[in-house]
């Protein structure tokens, strides 16, 4: 069976940095396009990266790109999201989820069938 479970979170200050971390059970990056997203309280949930299967393009958000780094272990059965230089609208819940239909993904939560449980992020002052 195939899940993903994710740690980290919690809280930082602007400026600050947090890491995120997703186990790949079952599967690794090899074989499935992943990503990370997040929702912030009243909003939709939006991508903030997608990294296409067995090192393929990766895709920032806007928003989070030269702040946020995606990377994975060297067995491509963890994941992680690096958040530096972090501000107060990047607060939100995050989730990693992961695709086996798709390549090269828009990043949009749509395209993605298989999600961790959700971790709080929290940037204030």
């Amino acid at each position: 069976q195939v899940q993903l479970v994710e740690s980290g979170g919690g809280s930082a200050r602007p400026g600050g940095s947090l890491r995120l971390s997703c186990m790949l059970v079952g599967f690794t990056s090899d074989e499935y396009t992943v990503g990370w997203f997040r929702q912030a309280s009243g909003k939709e949930r939006e991508g903030v990266v997608c990294a296409a299967k067995a090192d393929g393009p990766i895709l920032y958000a806007e928003s989070v790109r030269g702040r946020f780094i995606f990377t994975t272990n060297a067995y491509k059965a963890m994941m992680y999201l690096q958040m530096n230089k972090m501000e107060p609208e990047d607060t939100g819940v995050y989730f990693c989820a992961a695709t086996k239909s798709t390549y090269q993904s828009n990043c949009v939560p749509g395209e993605f069938d298989i999600w961790a449980q959700g971790v709080e992020v929290t940037v204030s002052s």
